[in-house]
């Protein structure tokens, strides 16, 4: 299946943990040991296009290994890496430079730092498999039938039987030439170098107009440029920058207007749910990034019905892959969002970008009533079409994600109560487009679909005898009860009834859902509590964030700010970067927030996750149309000043000194009247 999109895009930020290093650029990404040797196990190789194109790419000096000094990050897609050849005396130093830029270069520096001449073979070992990303991640991965090597004019290819292959070529060092190594044989002098580069390439793929390094400094000159007092928030925000800016991914038709991925190493491409809430969140930094995942999405917007991909009219993607251009629909909550984050990009002033992916918005909203709601309740539920499916289809899609708070599994078809609050934004976004675009029908339409959706919900969610919302109603319409993280999203779109939200906010503040470093996804008190589980206990800081919003939407400041604090103490922690998720330990039991196994770090969502906290504790709600800007900041005391140069609103730019309750703010684009209330 051909697709329009094409998955490139700039530089992802350099990671290590445990002892791999990950560098990442759009379509490439390259996980190797610290002496920069990428070995079959454990998941190592260079990436393109979901393919490994190089399994094996091994350093040997005189026929042994050498021992890793140090790894130096430099740029985000780069990484250096200093080692000595084993067990040879110290007087050779290795360095390794690796840039990862559609495909990957590296030049290698020998040093004599000794006394006397020194004769050495260095040999490149190089093998491919070709293998897909998920049967390498998953351990399945196995070589071509057949495949061949060409080995001309100092270079070396390697081709499978049936696809495009891969071209390793040196520039200097008259290497010797094999179907599987490079060899060099050179004499270094005293206190001299010896030098050369070799390149690995997708074979027939052409380059970018423009390289990684290029790309990134253009973000960094157009984005808003956040500064804080306090350090450990500017690291924070500083890496959110530069994680976001790598993340992009670009449509060659239009790379003014890139989209998001998910998170690396494993997750370098569209999908629907977490592009948009990533994007939703990073409108404080740069719109470009919300109109671009729109637009990318609606591209790829259902048409059919196919049992196996999910595809149904007017669903919104889950996921893309290259390989095969293959596409996964089964989520429930993409295809909501779509149409909320269209309707935020009116609110912010940009709705000539929006008003074109109108009629993608109406296709979505029919999705709902015409595929969503399966038993006509008024609900959107879900069910996986074929057990090839994702069993759970919420944003926590483990196979074990949703139960009963006696532990029990709840079964299908869902209805997630986070899912009918993102109808419900939906809703309230249409009606608001179609009230600035003239047409009243439509706008009365949704706002009346908005209310009785809010009237049922309220009625069939509530757990009266427990003071909040039920995770979801299972096939039997039963109420799963379970105390979630979830609920705190029904706060986000405002779906809840006044007099129940105070209930939900000591809820998500108890010891039994707030950890101290951030909102747990699974009370304590529940059945299948586990802090070390990926969606039973876990804190995941962009569900944390969204919490913070919901609470701040309804007047809950010391909830929030509590909040808040806890999880950007955690991001101190973790060196500035939010990780995916981590354990939902109590913060009193350790002294630290624990990792998650497996993580992805950086992830897109996690990454903007704190631009949501600021923008919510600012106070910060644009909207355009209606001709205001409110500004109500509520800051945390030990922040100090926080500073925002550049923020993007109506066609112009906003800065904003804050500290505590107090801003100044320049730049309010005409005709806006600044609400501080």
């Amino acid at each position: 299946m051909s697709t329009p999109f094409n998955l490139e895009g700039p530089s992802l930020s350099w990671a290590q943990s445990g002892g791999v290093v990950t560098l990442v650029e759009g379509a490439s990404f390259c996980i190797c040991t610290q002496t920069g040797d990428i070995t079959p196990e454990h998941a190592q190789g260079l990436f393109f296009g979901d393919v490994r194109i190089v399994s094996r790419w091994e350093l040997h000096i005189d026929g042994r290994l050498t021992e890793p000094l140090s790894v130096q990050p430099t740029d985000p897609y780069v990484g250096v890496f200093v080692g000595r050849p084993h067990p040879r005396p110290g007087n050779l130093v290795l360095v390794r430079r690796r840039v990862v830029d559609h495909g990957m270069r590296e030049d290698l520096t020998l040093r004599n730092l000794g006394r006397d001449a020194t004769a050495v073979t260095v040999t490149i070992v190089v093998e491919s498999d070709f293998a897909d990303l998920f049967a390498v991640k998953e351990g399945r991965a196995q070589p071509p039938a057949k495949q061949h090597a060409t080995t001309d004019n100092h270079q070396l290819g390697i081709w499978p039987d049936d696809r495009a292959g891969v071209v390793i070529r040196a520039d200097a060092g008259d290497p010797t030439v094999l179907p599987n190594s490079l060899s060099f044989h050179a004499v270094i002098e005293p206190h001299s170098e010896w030098r050369t580069s070799l390149e690995v390439l997708p074979a027939g793929e052409e380059r970018p107009h423009t390289s990684a390094t290029q790309r990134l400094a253009s973000w960094r000159h157009d984005a808003t440029r956040l500064s804080a007092d306090r350090p450990s928030l500017a690291t924070t925000l500083d890496r959110t920058t530069l994680d976001l800016g790598s993340l992009r991914i670009f449509d060659p038709n239009r790379p003014e207007l890139p989209a998001i991925a998910a998170g690396a190493p494993w997750y370098m491409t569209l999908f629907g749910r977490d592009s948009l809430l990533t994007a939703w969140m990073a409108l404080l930094l740069d719109h470009r990034l919300a109109i671009g995942t729109l637009r990318a999405l609606a591209e790829l917007q259902g048409d059919a019905v196919d049992p196996v991909s999910e595809e149904e009219p007017g669903r919104i993607l889950h996921e893309l892959r290259r390989t095969g251009g293959s596409r996964y629909y089964g989520t429930a909550d993409a295809t909501p969002l779509f149409v909320m984050l269209l309707g935020e990009l009116y609110r912010w002033g940009f709705a000539e970008h929006a008003r074109p992916l109108v009629p993608n918005a109406d296709r979505a909203l029919s999705w709902i009533t015409d595929f969503g709601d399966v038993d006509g309740d008024g609900f959107v539920e879900y069910h996986r079409a074929t057990d090839k499916g994702l069993l759970n289809q919420g944003w926590k899609d483990s196979w074990d994600a949703l139960s009963f708070d006696d532990g029990r599994p709840a079964e299908a078809p869902i209805a997630l109560c986070e899912v009918q609050a993102y109808v419900y934004g939906a809703y309230r976004a249409r009606a608001a487009m179609a009230a600035v675009d003239g047409d009243s029908a439509t706008a009365e339409l949704y706002r009346r679909r908005a209310s009785e959706l809010r009237q049922s919900f309220n009625e069939k969610f509530w757990l009266a005898d427990r003071g909040y919302l039920a995770f979801a109603l299972d096939r039997d319409k039963r109420q799963v009860d379970a105390a979630t993280s979830n609920m705190g999203h029904c706060l986000w779109t405002g779906i809840l009834d006044d007099d129940r939200a105070r209930h939900v906010a000591e809820h998500l503040i108890s010891p039994e859902l707030f950890s101290g470093w951030g909102v747990r996804t699974l009370s304590t008190a529940a059945g299948r509590y586990n802090p070390v589980s990926y969606h039973n206990g876990s804190v995941w800081p962009h569900d944390t964030a969204i919490v913070i919003a919901g609470l701040m939407r309804y007047g809950f400041t010391d909830h929030a700010q509590r909040i808040a604090t806890g999880l950007l103490d955690a991001a101190e922690h973790f060196g500035g970067r939010l990780p995916e998720l981590f354990c939902g330990f109590d913060r009193d039991e350790f002294a630290a927030p624990v990792a998650y196994p497996s993580s992805c770090s950086p992830q897109a969502w996690a990454a903007a996750a704190p631009l949501l906290v600021v923008r919510s504790l600012l106070g910060l709600d644009p909207a355009v149309p209606d001709g205001t800007l409110r500004l109500a900041p509520a800051l945390p005391p030990e922040w100090g000043e926080l500073r925002l140069h550049g923020i993007p609103i109506g066609g112009g730019r906003l800065t904003v000194v804050a500290r505590g309750t107090d801003a100044d703010v320049n730049g309010v684009p005409e005709g806006l009247r600044l609400r501080r209330d």
